[in-house]
């Protein structure tokens, strides 16, 4: 993202008083140029801020200040921890990712975050290794609760279960595995016409690099940008978030991820277990 982008984003939240909140994500949005002005720019503006965080991002050289400029901030760090073991974690996220990640929460509790009272939100993200649906959030989240506590002393606020996705590396895999009709079958046959009412592309719009604007990220990796008149949006097609009101929402076979068991959002689960066609 450029600096002129990011200029374009705050320009939009200041014509955009009802955009409570300003969620920054990407593989490790702490590393650009921009994120930080745009964190003071939102928090200025009395905005929310949330960074979906990789946890390994605060151990990287240069970064040694950036669990204080959270917590001086007030930004709530979304982080992503697929499960309480060394296996799991790394089997999905890489080999030597996990020893950084329990480091990284213990940092950012010792500044408040995750802790009661400290108004320092700290919550997890867990999703399958595999090719099935998240678990109950709710037994997921007493279950992150006890072992992180038990065994490393860490605590945080909530658990968002979020279901994987056939988009991309997930799709490859899935291909590479044989299971694509097999997932796409499960997630199908799940459909959960509660979860319809809060699937995030109804409140959410996602700001790409270039300034592109999406219905959801899911959409940006696909390329499914948000359109009016037949034309795709952009920030400076736009003077307000307001006018992208009543504008249909792109969707695909993808949606599907969103819609199954207790459905998945940015903030977790979205209802409770439907029981599908």
């Amino acid at each position: 993202m450029s600096e002129e982008t990011g200029r374009a984003v705050v320009r939009l939240l200041e014509s955009s008083p009802s955009v409570a909140t300003l969620d920054l994500t990407g593989g490790a949005p702490e590393l650009h140029e921009v994120f930080r002005p745009l964190v003071k720019a939102a928090r200025r503006l009395g905005r929310h801020v949330i960074d979906r965080c990789n946890l390994t991002v605060l151990s990287v050289p240069g970064q040694e200040d950036l669990a204080r400029f959270l917590a001086e901030n007030g930004v709530e760090v979304v982080a992503s921890l697929p499960c309480y073991t060394k296996e799991n974690v790394e089997a999905q996220r890489g080999r030597g990712v996990f020893e950084p990640s329990i480091e990284a929460l213990r940092r950012l509790n010792a500044l408040g975050y995750g802790r009661p009272g400290s108004g320092l939100l700290l919550n997890l993200v867990y999703n399958p290794v595999g090719a099935f649906l998240p678990g109950d959030q709710a037994e997921l989240e007493s279950d992150y609760r006890e072992e992180l506590g038990t065994r490393f002393g860490v605590v945080f606020n909530r658990l968002l279960t979020i279901t994987n996705m056939p988009i991309h590396r997930f799709a490859a895999q899935l291909e590479r595995e044989g299971q694509v009709e097999a997932y796409m079958s499960l997630l199908v046959n799940h459909f959960n016409e509660e979860a319809v009412l809060n699937v995030m592309c109804r409140s959410l719009v996602s700001v790409s690099w270039d300034g592109r604007l999406y219905d959801c990220d899911f959409n940006q990796m696909l390329d499914l940008p948000l359109m009016r008149h037949g034309l795709a949006m952009a920030l400076d097609s736009i003077g307000s978030l307001t006018e992208l009101e009543g504008l249909p929402i792109a969707t695909g076979e993808h949606c599907f991820g969103c819609t199954a068991g207790c459905g998945s959002s940015c903030g977790g689960a979205l209802a409770r277990e439907g029981r599908g066609p």
